[in-house]
């Protein structure tokens, strides 16, 4: 294995290990730090964890066994994979986790550029932006867990790191790789080794890959890493993205757990042809609704049923205010694992989720372990197959994709080799 990945949730472990995939690399994502040894023939393996939003000791441990495993495979880098929109609070875990990695490996500096501008995020002086409106102006500030006020990446790091904060502007990235890893290495000299690195466009991501070559630790959106597998594999080891995949036909059903502006669009389009049922959190929290009945519904129904807890920021900040933020996301967690459990016991074998925690508790409550990527559906999420069954998968971060993504995701899910 030549490249090790380290995400902070499964949705995000996805969107990164496409990027690698259509950049010519053989990857699986494992579902939590794998018991045995990796199969042979992977060229770069992604262990998503579940460390976006737990306490900050925590993610630093989990990630540190995530990082001994890998360094076990024989991996020649680590990439430390989070949110394009730098998904954080003051106190972590980005910083923390980012500091572990580089004492554990011995690094003396890490590159740090969530940027990935096919799906509108960019970062330019420092800030970080989404498509036209600065992060703190993008909705993102109403996040119900990692609400993101400052688009200053360079500051907000600041506030969860104790190691100084560096940044290389886009004149720079714009002279390529030598002038961007001088400056990288003048950064970290001078005593800011976490170095925030402005990006707008696929060719600085590309230039910003190059760069990195010999440097043990990489941390960052998936965008940067488009440019690490022909430093690491050379032109002639790349593989055309895709090979080998064979989608499921069968029954199919959708689950969505994001409050996100993107995914309630992709409801709302949904909705407007097809089945749907809303599960509100009042209706989870009282059981008036149950995983049973939910499985059951989509089950019975004749077309794939969407089964979908989503709402504008006031209702969600109102139902956390009634039953407590972390009570509330536990409970939708569960009810969403159990139901998939039910939904694929009775046969279906297409599956598409949306929202990065809901995506995690999915995936945990079916028990998968290892998922073989396949193409890609839109940027950042491709179509995953779970090693040793017959199910499909689509785990989507909740702001990707486009209105359609629902009905594009099972058709590209059911697509044969």
């Amino acid at each position: 294995m030549k490249l090790g990945c380290i995400g902070d949730d499964f949705t995000g472990s996805s969107d990164l290990a496409s990027m690698l995939a259509k950049n010519g690399m053989r990857v699986i994502q494992f579902t939590g730090v794998p018991e045995g040894p990796a199969p042979e023939d992977i060229d770069a393996g992604v262990v998503a964890l579940k460390t976006r939003t737990v306490p900050v000791e925590e993610a630093v441990r989990r990630s540190l066994e995530a990082l001994d495993w890998l360094r076990a495979q024989g991996c020649e880098q680590i990439f430390f994979k989070y949110c394009s929109t730098f998904d954080s609070t003051p106190e972590g875990n980005i910083g923390p986790v980012t500091e572990a990695l580089m004492d554990r490996l011995g690094a003396d500096c890490a590159i740090v550029c969530p940027a990935f501008p096919a799906t509108g995020r960019t970062v330019y002086q420092g800030h970080l932006f989404v498509n036209d409106h600065l992060l703190s102006a993008s909705g993102m500030e109403h996040h119900p867990l990692t609400p993101m006020t400052d688009p200053d990446i360079r500051r907000w790091l600041s506030r969860q790191s104790t190691r100084g904060v560096g940044h290389v502007p886009a004149s720079t990235v714009l002279a390529g790789p030598e002038a961007i890893a001088g400056a990288v290495r003048s950064e970290a000299q001078a005593g800011r080794p976490l170095v925030v690195i402005d990006a707008v466009s696929d060719a600085d991501l590309r230039a910003i890959g190059a760069a990195t070559r010999g440097l043990p630790l990489v941390t960052g959106g998936s965008g940067v890493a488009m440019g690490l597998p022909s430093v690491l594999m050379g032109q002639d080891g790349l593989r055309p993205a895709g090979t080998g995949w064979s989608g499921q036909g069968g029954r199919a059903a959708l689950i969505a757990g994001s409050a996100s502006t993107m995914t309630r669009a992709q409801i709302a389009r949904w909705s407007e042809f097809h089945p749907a049922l809303e599960v509100s959190a009042d209706a989870v929290m009282s059981g008036e609704v149950t995983p049973e009945a939910a499985a059951d519904a989509a089950l019975e129904s004749p077309e794939p049923l969407l089964i979908y807890s989503s709402a504008d920021p006031a209702r969600v900040k109102a139902a956390q205010e009634r039953y407590g933020r972390a009570t509330i996301a536990g409970r939708l967690e569960g009810f969403f694992a159990e139901t998939a459990r039910r939904l694929v016991a009775g046969g279906v074998t297409r599956l598409v989720t949306a929202g990065g925690e809901t995506s995690g508790a999915v995936v945990e409550g079916l028990g998968l372990t290892a998922l073989r990527i396949g193409p890609e559906i839109a940027p950042g999420v491709p179509a995953v197959a779970a090693e040793g069954r017959a199910l499909a998968l689509a785990l989507k971060s909740g702001n990707f994709g486009d209105a359609d993504f629902f009905a594009k995701a099972l058709a590209v899910l059911e697509a044969r080799a």
